[in-house]
């Protein structure tokens, strides 16, 4: 699930996933941060869910997966499109 707060000039989106799928540590990871692991590193919520927020300038797209521990990628059914191979996001 994606929860977006508009600002003047950006966009945050919090990338959120549901408690305990999938197991393990998960990151976003997209064109946004050079696909780098890690870098978005989501952390558990008081309800169970895992959540990050990241801070995008207002008008781009881009691209973006899940990736959960042991390299297993995951989909956001909730973007706002998807190019074949990645989620997509509009801010």
């Amino acid at each position: 699930m994606l929860e977006r707060t508009r600002r003047k000039t950006r966009t945050e989106i919090t990338f959120v996933l549901p408690a305990g799928h999938p197991a393990g540590p998960v990151s976003v990871v997209g064109d946004f941060n050079s696909w780098r692991p890690g870098a978005n590193p989501m952390t558990e919520r008081p309800d169970g869910s895992r959540a990050v927020t990241v801070a995008f300038p207002a008008g781009e797209r881009h691209g973006f997966r899940y990736l959960a521990d042991g390299g297993h990628w995951l989909d956001e059914d909730g973007a706002d499109g998807h190019d074949g191979r990645n989620s997509l996001l509009h801010t």
